[in-house]
């Protein structure tokens, strides 16, 4: 089932256009590789695959848990409305027993 809905994340999910937040971090990105040698720029760039492999996680479990709680709503939805119509099923029958009865008194 995960994979399902992982194939509708993909499917679905549209990243956001954040060009001035890439800009910025481009920016920086520049001036950690002029301002560090090379052991530190790897270390930088390790934790920035890091955070956004964190990133992509939280971004699927998030779509994950709204799909679940979308999921459970519409089954509690129709949960209701079964239970609304077997109720005014048995109105009705009530109703048209009372009436049957009231004819032949």
């Amino acid at each position: 089932m995960e994979k399902i809905l992982e194939s509708l994340y993909d499917q679905f999910y549209e990243k956001p256009e954040l060009a001035a937040l890439q800009a910025s971090v481009e920016a920086n990105h520049n001036l950690l590789r002029e301002r560090l040698g090379k052991p530190e720029r790897k270390l930088v760039l390790r934790i920035i695959d890091d955070e956004s492999a964190i990133a992509n996680a939280l971004s699927l479990d998030s779509f994950l848990c709204g799909f679940e709680l979308a999921w459970k709503l519409t089954n509690e939805l129709n949960h209701l409305e079964r239970e609304r119509s077997a109720l005014t099923d048995e109105v009705e029958r009530s109703a048209y027993f009372i009436s049957e009865g009231g004819e032949d008194a």
